[in-house]
C-alpha cells in the first residue's frame, strides 16, 4: 500500500509542477505583467494550495484561465492598457518591415 501511495502523491506532484510551470508562462504573457505580479500570483496559488491542501488544479482550474483572471486582477487596468498599445504599434511596425523586405527583395 505505502507504494501506491507514493506514487499517488509522486502523481500529485507532478501534475502541480506542471500546472504551476504553465500558469506562470500564461501568466507572463498578459499585457503589463512582470516579474514582480508573477511572483505575487505564485505566492499566492502555493499560499492557497499549502493551507487548504488543494492541488491548484482543482482550487484555480485550467492554468490558462486562471493567468487571465490573475492578470486582471493584479496587473493595473491603465498598465495593461498601455502594454497593448504599445504591443499592437510593435506588431503594426513589425508587419511593414516584413513587407518592405518582400518589396525590396532584401
Amino acid at each position: 500500500m505505502a507504494k501506491k501511495d507514493q506514487t499517488t502523491a509522486s502523481a500529485r506532484e507532478k501534475d502541480r509542477e506542471k500546472w504551476m510551470a504553465r500558469f506562470q508562462v500564461r501568466l507572463a504573457m498578459q499585457p503589463g505583467v512582470d516579474r514582480a505580479v508573477v511572483l505575487q500570483a505564485v505566492k499566492d496559488v502555493t499560499a492557497h494550495c499549502a493551507a487548504t491542501a488543494e492541488q491548484p488544479r482543482t482550487a484555480f482550474g485550467d492554468p490558462d484561465a486562471y493567468a487571465v483572471q490573475a492578470a486582471a486582477r493584479l496587473v493595473p487596468a491603465d498598465r495593461a492598457a498601455r502594454t497593448r498599445r504599445h504591443d499592437a504599434a510593435v506588431d503594426a511596425l513589425d508587419s511593414v518591415l516584413k513587407r518592405t523586405d518582400v518589396v525590396t527583395g532584401l
